[in-house]
C-alpha cells in the first residue's frame, strides 16, 4: 500500500497511524456494567467507535436516546435501520437525565436515531431530556447531536430553546458523495440549513458538525464543505477517517495521511473556526469536552493551560455533583466483577460478544486486531459508588 492510501482491499494491511488498542480498564468496563444496568444506549458501542475507551475513561459519553433504531439506512452507519412504528418511551427523559446526573461526566453528548415516523422527528423528547438534566446538574456540558428532521425550522428550534450548550450536527460527506453515502432523504444543503437555523435561533451559542474523509472526495471538495458551515456559522468541527463498519457498507476509497488532516486542520483554523479537530481517529464527539473548553478559551484569547486549568474544575465539579445525585435519587449500581488484569484481553474479563467487536473481514477489525493490548484505563472521574475507582488511579 502507498502513503496515499491507494491500496484499501480490506486484506491488505492498515497504515500505522489507524492502529487502535481494544477498549478496556476498570473504568471502561465499570462504566459499561452501569450503563446497561440503567438500560442506556450509547452510540460509543453501537457505531463501534474506535475511541470509545479514551472518551469514557475521560469522563465523556454519548447517550443515544429515542431506542436504538433508526428510520434511515445510511451507508456509513452501523446503527439498526427499521421502523420503530411510532414507539417511544416516556420515562426516558426522566430516566436518562437522572443516571447521568449521577455518573460523574463533565460533558454529555445527546444523540439520537432517526425518528421519520414521529411529527416532530423527536426534538420534544430530546428537549425534555436536557432540560430535566439542566435541573439536576447545572454544572454538566450538554450537546445535542441530532438528526435533520426533515428541515422542519420548528423542530430545530424546539430543541435549540432547550439551551444545551452545544447544537450539533453532520453534513458527514462532502457533497459530491452525499447520494453514495447518506439516505435519501438527508441531502447537503438541508444540513446546511440545520446548522445555519441553530446558529440565527440562539447566535451566543456554538454549533458543531463533522465531516468524514478517505470516500472520494478531493481536497478542494473538503475545503468547499468547510467553507459552506462556516458561511451558516458552524463553529467547532471535526474531521476524521471512514471506517467501514461491515464488509455490507460502502468501501473506503482511500487512507488520508496525517499530514492531510494536518492541512485540513490549517485551512479550517485560517477559515476562523473556534477549533478544528481533524486527524485519521477523530470522530464527531471525539474528546468533546477538551474540544468544547478549547474552542471558548481561544475564542476569547486564553491558551491550552487555561483550557486544563478550567478542565480540572469542571472534574471536580461533576464528581460532587453525581454524589449529590445519586445520593438523594438512591442509585446505585450492582457490585462489579472483577476485571481481566492489565494487559490481558477484555473478553476475559467479560464474557460473550463485545459490540465493539467488529465482523471478520471488516475494516473496523482489520483496524482494531492491529494492537490487540488492553488500554489500562485511568479513572479521570471517580463515579462514587456507581463507579468504583481503581485501587491504583
Amino acid at each position: 500500500m502507498t502513503l496515499d492510501g491507494s491500496n484499501t482491499s480490506r486484506f491488505a494491511p492498515k497504515p500505522p497511524w489507524l492502529k487502535v488498542r481494544a477498549p478496556g480498564g476498570e473504568t471502561y468496563h465499570e462504566l459499561k456494567r452501569t450503563l446497561r444496568k440503567l438500560d442506556l444506549h450509547t452510540v460509543c458501542e453501537e457505531a463501534r467507535c474506535p475511541n470509545v475507551g479514551e472518551c469514557w475513561r475521560e469522563g465523556t459519553a454519548t447517550v443515544m436516546l429515542l431506542g436504538d433504531v433508526c428510520t434511515r439506512g445510511c451507508r456509513f452507519c452501523a446503527v439498526t435501520t427499521g421502523n420503530p412504528r411510532g414507539a417511544v418511551d416516556g420515562r426516558e427523559p426522566e430516566h436518562v437525565a437522572r443516571a447521568i446526573a449521577a455518573m460523574g461526566l463533565t460533558y454529555v453528548v445527546m444523540t439520537m436515531v432517526n425518528r421519520d415516523d414521529l411529527l416532530d422527528g423527536g426534538a420534544a423528547h430530546v428537549a425534555t431530556t436536557v432540560r430535566r438534566l439542566r435541573e439536576l446538574r447545572d454544572d454538566i456540558l450538554i450537546e445535542t447531536l441530532v438528526g435533520d428532521f426533515l428541515g422542519h425550522a420548528r423542530s430545530v428550534d424546539e430543541v435549540v430553546d432547550s439551551a444545551p450548550d452545544v447544537f450539533a450536527h453532520n453534513v458527514e460527506v462532502v457533497r459530491s458523495q452525499q447520494r453514495a453515502f447518506r439516505d435519501a432523504r438527508c441531502s447537503y444543503e438541508q444540513s446546511l440549513a440545520v446548522l445555519g437555523r441553530a446558529k440565527e435561533r440562539a447566535p451566543g451559542r456554538f454549533t458543531k458538525s463533522a465531516l468524514m474523509v478517505g470516500v472520494g472526495e478531493t481536497y478542494d471538495e473538503v475545503l468547499a464543505a468547510l467553507s459552506d458551515m462556516r458561511e451558516v456559522g458552524v463553529d467547532v468541527v471535526t474531521i476524521g477517517q471512514y471506517l467501514r463498519p461491515t464488509p455490507r457498507h460502502a468501501p473506503i476509497a482511500r487512507f488520508v495521511t496525517p499530514e492531510e488532516f494536518d492541512r485540513y486542520r490549517a485551512a479550517g483554523e485560517a477559515l476562523g473556526f473556534a477549533y478544528v479537530a481533524s486527524g485519521p481517529l477523530v470522530r464527531s464527539s471525539y474528546k468533546a469536552a477538551e474540544v468544547f473548553v478549547k474552542g471558548v478559551l481561544r475564542a476569547e484569547g486564553k491558551d491550552d493551560e487555561a483550557a486544563a486549568s478550567l478542565l480540572a474544575e469542571r472534574v471536580r465539579a461533576a464528581r460532587e455533583g453525581a454524589l449529590r445525585v445519586a445520593s438523594e435519587h438512591g442509585i446505585v449500581a450492582d457490585e462489579p466483577a472483577r476485571d481481566a488484569e492489565p494487559g490481558g484481553d477484555m473478553r476475559d474479563a467479560e464474557p460473550g460478544r463485545n459490540v465493539l467487536e467488529a465482523e471478520p473481514g471488516s475494516d473496523v477489525h482489520a483496524v482494531q486486531m492491529h494492537e490487540a493490548a488492553v488500554l489500562e484505563a485511568q479513572a479521570l472521574v471517580p463515579l462514587g459508588r456507581l463507579v468504583r475507582r481503581s485501587p491504583t488511579a
